[in-house]
């Protein structure tokens, strides 16, 4: 099980900026981001190197934000890889919210997030399908 840090972010010329330099000189390393955003306020998501650092800096800096449990899994990187994954969670009738994808340093796989409806049965789906998860801990050590 992965932890995914949540960012509400006002929707403004450098309010990234002053994020990642938050995280930078606090020696959190971002591992993998997505960010959505409206007219208003952006919602940034995050997979990085210490969540505690991370949540503890940004709440002091006054950022709204919250930590859900998502779903990590390493996929081969070749085409249809990522299909099969995806296969596996549709087959276990496992709805998937959203993905994105690592920052790695692998030219062999591919580590992707899945925010889905139940992290659980897709953990034990995608093991069973013989995918290997990932971890806060393997990511602790990217």
């Amino acid at each position: 099980m992965l932890k995914q840090l949540t960012v509400f972010v006002e929707n403004r010329q450098g309010a990234l900026v002053d994020i990642t330099d938050i995280l930078a000189k606090n020696g959190v390393n971002i591992r993998a981001l997505s960010i959505a955003d409206t007219k208003d306020f952006g919602i940034l998501r995050l997979i990085v190197n210490d969540n505690e650092v991370a949540q503890k800096t940004l709440s002091e800096a006054g950022y709204l934000l919250k930590m859900t449990d998502v779903v990590g899994v390493k996929i081969g990187d070749a085409p249809g890889k990522l299909s099969g994954a995806l296969a596996v969670l549709d087959k276990n009738s496992i709805n998937m919210e959203y993905l994105y994808a690592f920052m790695t340093r692998t030219e062999k796989h591919a580590y992707v997030v899945l925010r889905v409806e139940d992290n659980a049965a897709a953990e034990a789906a995608l093991e069973a399908a013989g995918y290997h998860l990932i971890t806060d801990d393997d990511v602790a050590h990217l």
